[in-house]
């Protein structure tokens, strides 16, 4: 109990630093909400994961709902990865056409 309170207190330790990166307009309005949603989802998973606990056992895993919180994490962050080497890979053939363009005027 006592390490899911300091748990969701960091939680929302970032959550206000998120706010005060979005007051000083370090972030856009995209980044803010993508930031915010991502945080908070973090606090409702930390607040019940007991219930979670038990839909996994529900579900007929044998690990802890922890355990598939961590998996479904990893997940997104390798998805979150792939679209930012897409997103890298378009950014290099953009500049390479521009290049091209420039240096033939």
């Amino acid at each position: 109990m006592i390490q899911q309170v300091i748990a969701i207190l960091i939680l929302i330790f970032f959550v206000f630093k998120l706010g005060r990166e979005w007051k000083k307009k370090s972030i856009t309005i995209n980044e803010f909400i993508f930031w915010l949603i991502f945080w908070i989802i973090g606090i409702v998973v930390i607040a019940f994961i007991k219930p979670i606990d038990k839909l996994v056992m529900s579900l007929g895993f044998s690990s802890s709902g922890i355990n598939l919180v961590f998996y479904v994490a990893v997940l997104i962050l390798f998805y979150l990865i792939f679209r930012m080497r897409l997103r890298m890979v378009k950014m290099d053939k953009d500049i390479t056409e521009l290049s091209r363009k420039i240096s033939l005027k």
